[in-house]
C-alpha cells in the first residue's frame, strides 16, 4: 500500500512522461493542425496495456486509445525498437485521420510498458480533401492502415508509408507529423526508463498498481453519490449528411451502489452517412462523463473505467459495423453521446451537471491546389462555441467543449500557410441560452477562399438546439453560410449541417457556432 505523499509524487511523475511526449510532438509537428491546434494526445501504459497516465489532451482520443494498445498487444510480439502504426476505426481507432502509434518500452531487456500517441492528420486521402467526406463506406474516407510494424527492431519499415503516402494530397506534411509522433515516443521511453533507473522497477510497478486502485476508489466514491436508479434521456442529431432524417441517440443510465452502466439500447440503427460511431468512441464519451463527475483531482487512468459498463448494441449509431463510414462519429456523434449521458445523470443530480454545451466540433475542411505555393493544401479545423451553464456559474463563451480540447489555428498561421483569409473572427453575442446562469456564446468565423477549392463542413446543432436545464433556455443553433461573388453583388446561400461543395476564388464561408444552454429560470421569467 502506497502512502499518500509517495502516490502523489508518482502520479505527477507518470503524468510528466505523457506531458513531455506531448510537448515534443507539438514542437516538432509539421502541420498547423499539430503544431498550432495541438490536435493530438499522448499516454503511457503498463506492460499489460492498462492506461497509467495521460496528458491533458483530447478526451475522444484518450478514452479510445486503450483499445488500440490492446489490439497491438494482441496481434504482435514486441522487441526493443518496435513501433506499431494503425488508424482502422474497427481495430481500436476512431476515424481515419487519427493515426495512432504504439511502442513498447524496454529496460534492461524487460518489457515495462508502452507509449502511445494519436494525432489527427489533416489529410489521409479519400474522396475529398481533408478526409472528412460525406461517404457511405469507410473505403471512401481515406487510406486504411491496419495494425502494422512501422519500425521493427529500430529499423523503419517503409512499406506502410509506401502504401499510404501516395494516397494523400499532402505526403510531406504527413511524413513530418509522423516523424514528430515517433520523436515523442523516444522521449516517452527515455523518461520512463529514467524513472525506473532512479526508483527501481519493482517500486515503479507497485506505484502503477497503487495509482490504478486509487483512481478506482475515487471514481466509485463519486458514483456512489448518485442516487440508485435508472435515468433515461434521448436527443437527436440533425442528420447524417445524406438525408434529412434526424438520428436518435438514447441512453439509460443505471446506478447501483458504486457502479454505473450506460445502456444505449433504443438508439437508432447505423446510418448511410458518415456519422456512425465505433464502440471505442462511445466508450470514450461515457468515460469522459464519469471523469467529469469524479472531478479533476482523480488521476486519469484505467482505474477510472473499472466501475463503468457500456452497453452499445452492435449495428446502431453508437456501435457501427464495417464498412460503415465513421469520420463524423468521432467528432460529432461523440458530442451527442456526452449530451445524452449528462442529460440522464442530470435527472439524478441536477446540481452537479451543466446544461448542454454547443454539442458539435464545427468541422471545416478546405482543400485544393495552391498556386501561390505550388502545392496541394488541406486545411482542417474545429471551431469552438458556447459551453452550457451550471448551478452557480454561467457557461464559457467561444471555447471548445467536451470531447475536443484543441486550440484554434491563429489567423496569422492560417494565412501564412494556406490560400485563405480570415475576414471575421468574433464572439457570437446573444447566442447563449437565457437562464439564472446564462449559457456561453458561440463564435463567428468567416473565411475568404482565395483559390478554387473543395469545402466540406460537418457540423451539428443546426436544427436541434443545445438544451437548457432547471428552467434554463436552449442555446441558439448554429448556421453555415456561403457568400458567393456574383458581379459585385454577393449572394448568400445557407448550407445544410453537412455538405461538400466546390467553390470559386473569392467565395466566403461563414460559420456561426451554437451557444450553450442556460441553467435555471431566467430572472425575467419569475
Amino acid at each position: 500500500m502506497s502512502d499518500p505523499i509517495t502516490l502523489e509524487i508518482f502520479k505527477n511523475l507518470f503524468a510528466s512522461v505523457a506531458e513531455e511526449m506531448g510537448v515534443t510532438l507539438g514542437r516538432t509537428g509539421y502541420s498547423p493542425n499539430i503544431k498550432e491546434r495541438r490536435d493530438y494526445s499522448c499516454a503511457v501504459f503498463d506492460e499489460h496495456g492498462r492506461l497509467i497516465a495521460q496528458a491533458a489532451h483530447i478526451p475522444v482520443h484518450l478514452g479510445a486509445m486503450p483499445m488500440s494498445v490492446k489490439t497491438a498487444i494482441r496481434l504482435f510480439t514486441f522487441a526493443p525498437g518496435d513501433l506499431v502504426i494503425l488508424n482502422d476505426p474497427y481495430l481500436g481507432g476512431t476515424h481515419l485521420p487519427d493515426i495512432t502509434l504504439v511502442s513498447p518500452i524496454f529496460v534492461a531487456g524487460e518489457l515495462v510498458g508502452f507509449a502511445a500517441s494519436r494525432a489527427h492528420h489533416a489529410d489521409v486521402g479519400g474522396m475529398s480533401p481533408g478526409s472528412m467526406p460525406l461517404a457511405t463506406e469507410i473505403y471512401q474516407e481515406g487510406v486504411i492502415i491496419p495494425p502494422l510494424k512501422l519500425v521493427e527492431a529500430g529499423r523503419l519499415n517503409k512499406s506502410p508509408l509506401v502504401r499510404s503516402l501516395p494516397g494523400v494530397q499532402t505526403p510531406e506534411e504527413r511524413l513530418g507529423d509522423l516523424n514528430a509522433q515517433m520523436a515523442a515516443h523516444e522521449v516517452g521511453a527515455r523518461r520512463l526508463a529514467e524513472l525506473i533507473g532512479r526508483y527501481g522497477l519493482d517500486e515503479v510497478r507497485a506505484q502503477m498498481v497503487a495509482l490504478l486502485q486509487y483512481s478506482e476508489r475515487l471514481t466509485r466514491h463519486a458514483i456512489a453519490r448518485i442516487p440508485d436508479g435508472e435515468y433515461y434521456f434521448e436527443d437527436y442529431m440533425d442528420d447524417d449528411g445524406l438525408n434529412d432524417r434526424p438520428i436518435k441517440v438514447a441512453v439509460t443510465v443505471r446506478v447501483t451502489g458504486d457502479e454505473l452502466t450506460a445502456d444505449f439500447t433504443g438508439s437508432d440503427p447505423e446510418c448511410l452517412g458518415p456519422v456512425n460511431a465505433v464502440e471505442a468512441v462511445t466508450q470514450s464519451a461515457v468515460y469522459y462523463v464519469v471523469r467529469c463527475l469524479a472531478g479533476e483531482e482523480v488521476p486519469a487512468n484505467a482505474g477510472c473505467f473499472r466501475p463503468v459498463k457500456v452497453i452499445a448494441p452492435e449495428g446502431t449509431i453508437v456501435n457501427a459495423r464495417p464498412p460503415r463510414a465513421v469520420s463524423g462519429g468521432n467528432v460529432e456523434t461523440s458530442q451527442r453521446i456526452v449530451d445524452v449521458v449528462l442529460g440522464a445523470v442530470a435527472q439524478a443530480v441536477p446540481d452537479r451537471v451543466p446544461a448542454a454545451s454547443q454539442g458539435t466540433m464545427n468541422n471545416v475542411v478546405i482543400g485544393g491546389w495552391d498556386p501561390f505555393r505550388n502545392r496541394y493544401f488541406a486545411y482542417y479545423e474545429t471551431i469552438g462555441g458556447g459551453a452550457g451553464a451550471g448551478r452557480g456559474k454561467p457557461g464559457l463563451s467561444a471555447t471548445h467543449v467536451h470531447m475536443t480540447n484543441t486550440q484554434n489555428t491563429p489567423v496569422e498561421a492560417l494565412e501564412f500557410t494556406y490560400p485563405l483569409r480570415v475576414r471575421r473572427y468574433a464572439v457570437r453575442r446573444g447566442s447563449g441560452g437565457a437562464g439564472q446562469y446564462p449559457g456561453g456564446d458561440g463564435i463567428i468565423r468567416e473565411y475568404e477562399i482565395l483559390v478554387p477549392a473543395t469545402v466540406t463542413v460537418m457540423t451539428e446543432r443546426r436544427r436541434f438546439a443545445p438544451y437548457g436545464l432547471a428552467g434554463g433556455k436552449p442555446g441558439k443553433p448554429g448556421e453555415n453560410l456561403l457568400v458567393i461573388p456574383r458581379n459585385g453583388e454577393p449572394q448568400t446561400r445557407s448550407l445544410p449541417p453537412k455538405v461538400t461543395v466546390r467553390v470559386e476564388a473569392g467565395t466566403r464561408l461563414v460559420i456561426l457556432t451554437p451557444g450553450g444552454g442556460g441553467w435555471g429560470e431566467p430572472p425575467d421569467a419569475r
